[in-house]
């Protein structure tokens, strides 16, 4: 499949998997029982959207030409897309144009500037991570490779979305909330295969998730989308024990594609607490391959 194909197979997959509002929702009169898709037709999206059955085909297909931004924001109202979902659409129509994969740039290889190792080396009392589109760990300070250390115990590059999906009992042991977070690590791989179809790494490790994690296939065949945020994430830490701890997530403007995520407990609290407690075992210079409550794990250098 040459890159024009796979840029139309990559809308008509978006757009047919949205199939959350049915006719009902839409307001739209009953029409029998039995019908072949979940959410509208083809025809019913068109009626709504306020275009032609056949022009809201060619759009299905990636064959329309050039559809105005009015016309979209008819389909994706009817089709009740979120921000994230909108964006993802317009990046997916934009590369049928020859002159889009033209200026496309590949994904970033994995660069971490200077600056942001001196950032990340400074922040010694908050857990940092820097990720790259596809989740593969590119730097991290102190407090976050302790943070984070059972991901680096699976073979191979150090990848968190690896982690969540191949080595998944132990991933669900540290993160109790596994199922939120694989979930939303799968829509954000969707948006970065939307602006970097033609990474192969990024392809790669989509083909090897979808080959050995029935969990990942599932969730990438719904084709959700999000974009990364702050929020909370939950862990279940072999030595801090269950803590919940809030993180910001900044976007790197010199490699876009980059992502620095700080887990940013307020002082004062038991999750800062917990914190200061990990970067007490983290400074323990004994280390030992085993550990138990009381030791630290061995260190490990990134991959």
């Amino acid at each position: 499949m040459d890159e024009k194909e796979a840029a139309r197979a990559a809308v008509r997959e978006f757009l047919t998997t949205r199939a959350r509002v049915t006719p009902a929702d839409a307001g739209l009169p009953p029409q029998g029982t039995r019908r072949r898709v979940k959410g509208l037709r083809r025809e019913e999206v068109a009626l709504l959207a306020g275009v032609s059955p056949e022009y809201y085909v060619r759009l299905e297909r990636g064959q329309a030409t050039g559809p105005s931004a009015g016309v979209i924001d008819s389909v994706a109202g009817v089709l009740r897309l979120d921000d994230d979902e909108r964006a993802h659409l317009d990046r997916l129509l934009a590369a049928l144009t020859p002159a889009t994969r033209k200026r496309r740039r590949s994904a970033a290889k994995g660069l971490v500037t200077p600056g942001i190792r001196v950032l990340l080396d400074s922040m010694d009392h908050l857990p940092a991570v820097v990720f790259n589109g596809r989740f593969d760990i590119l730097a991290v300070n102190a407090l976050g490779r302790a943070l984070l250390a059972p991901v680096y115990d699976l073979p191979g590059r150090t990848n968190s979305a690896r982690f969540l999906f191949l080595d998944e009992p132990r991933a669900r042991d540290l993160f109790p909330e596994w199922d939120g977070i694989a979930a939303d690590t799968v829509a954000m791989l969707r948006i970065e295969a939307g602006r970097h179809p033609d990474d192969p790494d990024l392809t790669e490790l989509i083909g090897e998730l979808a080959t050995r994690s029935t969990a990942f296939r599932t969730r990438w065949a719904t084709n959700d989308v999000r974009t990364a945020r702050a929020g909370a994430k939950t862990f279940r830490h072999p030595l801090i024990g269950e803590v919940t701890l809030p993180y910001e997530t900044l976007r790197i403007d010199a490699v876009s594609s980059q992502v620095l995520s700080v887990y940013t407990p307020r002082p004062g609290t038991p999750e800062a607490d917990a914190i200061r407690l990990l970067a007490s075992w983290n400074a323990d210079d004994q280390p030992t391959s085993n550990p138990t409550p009381g030791t630290r794990p061995e260190p490990r250098g990134l991959t």
